[in-house]
């Protein structure tokens, strides 16, 4: 009797040890969280939150955006200390994400343009499938200057005619945040399956799809969309720096004395180099590979893959808009010809034999490209294109 009795106390004990552990790992998980969006608080970085429905979803889309460095699923605006899952709705909190994210990549503004193209501002009684003001749609401002670029940027979205109903978003001024709990981080990595299932249930990339269309709101696009964003308001900004001021072609003789015989023959006249004797096919490196002759970066090493053919193999560009094709009937066969658009070089040559998701391969010449390694890209003039080799995007 003693033997069992001593049995089922052990059990109770290790039972209740494990609940306390259990409990410091949640606590250790908040404030590590915390803590680091203290250090990040330091950095050059700003923020930004927004409730656009469930948290899982919003900080699915906007970790997908370049100069976003960590979007964190949270609770704000109600009343009362710790929300949790449990309560935080009787509290009077609304899911958010806060956006931790560099000015120098990605603008408040821009966040704001995208943030409209990922929920339904007409809804004030949820969000989708979620019904509720604890997913109300809801930008929360920290400062004055965001306050007015929210309300600016809720105007123009009135005027476009977007949306046939009223825009009932709300701007409020955000007094409180709280991390949500940490089975809530990274929801969409951690159980994908299960988000992708209840985020096609929910509805809300249908109706995304309804009002916005592929081309101005699709996950996939999302870093699409702020390169070009960014060059826009880049270019109205600055008109001096457009790419095609940025990105020029020199005179001939400028040329012949920049570039070796075998980059001028492959460049400018359309050569090509050996095979398996060229500076990059088999290079593993992460960077950025540019236009040799004008500097515009044309495609990306996660991109790149060993074909077997003896020259890099990119399945897609890092930056469509500086490729140029058109048909080649100079081997009595026609081929299309890749070209850069601002340099105007030979590139190489694109065939439909790649692996997916394009089934493309980018076959070019070394000759034509010169690599930048990712850990350079901020001293050569292309740090906005860092993020992509972080945070394994």
């Amino acid at each position: 009797m003693k033997t069992l009795v001593t049995i089922i106390l052990l059990i109770f004990i290790g039972a209740l040890a494990a609940g306390v552990t259990q409990a410091q790992k949640r606590n250790q998980g908040k404030l590590a969280r915390e803590a680091g969006m203290k250090e990040k608080s330091e950095d050059n970085v700003k923020t930004a939150v927004f409730g656009g429905g469930c948290f899982w979803c919003v900080e699915s889309d906007f970790e997908k955006v370049i100069g976003v460095k960590e979007a964190i699923s949270g609770y704000a605006g109600g009343t009362g200390a710790n929300p949790t899952y449990d309560d935080y709705a009787r509290k009077g909190y609304v899911e958010v994400v806060k956006i931790i994210y560099d000015p120098a990549l990605v603008t408040y503004k821009q966040l704001l343009d995208y943030f409209w193209r990922h929920m339904d501002p007409t809804d004030a009684g949820g969000q989708f499938v979620d019904r509720g003001p604890q997913y109300r749609g809801v930008i929360f401002y920290e400062n004055a200057e965001q306050q007015r670029q929210a309300e600016e940027s809720k105007k123009e979205l009135e005027k476009s005619g977007r949306f046939h109903k009223l825009i009932v978003t709300e701007i409020l001024p955000l007094k409180n945040f709280y991390p949500a709990e940490d089975y809530h981080q990274n929801y969409y990595k951690t159980h994908t399956t299960k988000y992708k299932f209840y985020r096609w249930n929910s509805g809300r990339d249908q109706f995304l799809k309804k009002v916005w269309g592929d081309r101005d709101r699709t996950e996939e696009l999302g870093n699409l969309f702020f390169k070009e964003a960014r060059a826009a308001e880049n270019t109205a900004n600055n008109p001096g720096t457009s790419a095609a001021s940025k990105y020029t072609k020199p005179s001939d003789a400028e040329l012949r004395k920049k570039l070796t015989p075998l980059q001028y023959q492959v460049t400018q006249k359309e050569g090509t180099e050996p095979a398996f004797n060229n500076k990059y096919w088999d290079n593993k490196k992460e960077g950025i590979y540019v236009d040799i002759v004008s500097g515009e970066p044309l495609f990306n090493s996660r991109d790149k893959y060993k074909s077997g053919t003896g020259w890099p193999s990119f399945t897609k560009p890092l930056a469509p808009e500086n490729i140029v094709t058109r048909q080649d009937r100079s081997l009595f066969t026609t081929r299309t010809e890749v070209r850069s658009k601002h340099g105007d070089s030979h590139l190489g040559h694109v065939f439909p034999d790649g692996p997916p998701p394009t089934g493309k391969r980018y076959c070019l010449n070394s000759a034509a490209l010169r690599f930048i390694p990712k850990e350079d890209l901020v001293k050569e003039g292309y740090g906005q294109y860092l993020p992509l080799f972080e945070k394994g995007k």
